[in-house]
């Protein structure tokens, strides 16, 4: 089954690197169906319809603001 890589792998795969992620690559059924069911494949499309579209990560929002730090109480020292 041929599947387009959503994401890079390092590593290699039976001695070769794995294709850049928006690359496509052959794999036997049972391992191109895992890497579809995990999310870092799609099956490919014999028309070529889906090359050039990858997926993109979202603008992350704003970051969060810390609460400002509180100041030290005085504690009231001990009446012998």
């Amino acid at each position: 089954m041929r599947v387009r890589m959503k994401v890079t792998i390092s590593g290699t795969r039976d001695g070769q690197p794995w294709p850049e992620r928006g690359q496509s690559v052959d794999l036997p059924d049972h391992e191109a169906e895992q890497m579809v069911s995990a999310g870092l494949a799609v099956p490919h499309d014999e028309d070529g319809d889906d090359e050039g579209q990858e997926e993109h990560a979202t603008v992350p929002g704003s970051p969060e603001k810390a609460t400002p730090r509180r100041k030290p109480v005085a504690k009231p020292s001990a009446e012998k």
